[in-house]
């Protein structure tokens, strides 16, 4: 950290801060992470691969919203691992990416509600 002088901070504490905080890069890919929480088409998708791996055809029949519309959205949560897919014949099924995605969910729903 740069030398600065602080009115109330104490040296522990800046030692403390220097240390949890993550490298710049980190923090650009969590920001980038917690963007995607940030659109309610693909917090309903998570919802909807809570409770059931599906297909495309049948997430957007659920949210009564078009197959590219739901096809975007599933590219994007994707590209930042909260979803996987497994090809069954011509069909691509979805599925949320591991426990993590269901926590995140809980918890942030946990937090609003208080």
């Amino acid at each position: 950290m740069e030398e600065n002088t602080y009115i109330h901070v104490k040296e522990t504490v800046l030692k403390q801060i220097d240390e949890k905080m993550p490298p710049e890069e980190e923090l650009q890919d969590l920001a980038e992470f917690f963007k995607v929480f940030g659109d309610t088409t693909r917090l309903k998708i998570l919802y909807v691969l809570l409770c059931s791996e599906m297909c495309v055809y049948d997430i957007a029949a659920v949210l009564g919203m078009s197959q590219s519309a739901i096809s975007h959205q599933l590219r994007v949560l994707k590209q930042l691992d909260l979803v996987k897919h497994r090809r069954d014949g011509k069909t691509i099924f979805y599925s949320l990416a591991d426990s993590h995605i269901v926590t995140i969910l809980s918890q942030g729903l946990d937090h609003i509600e208080e």
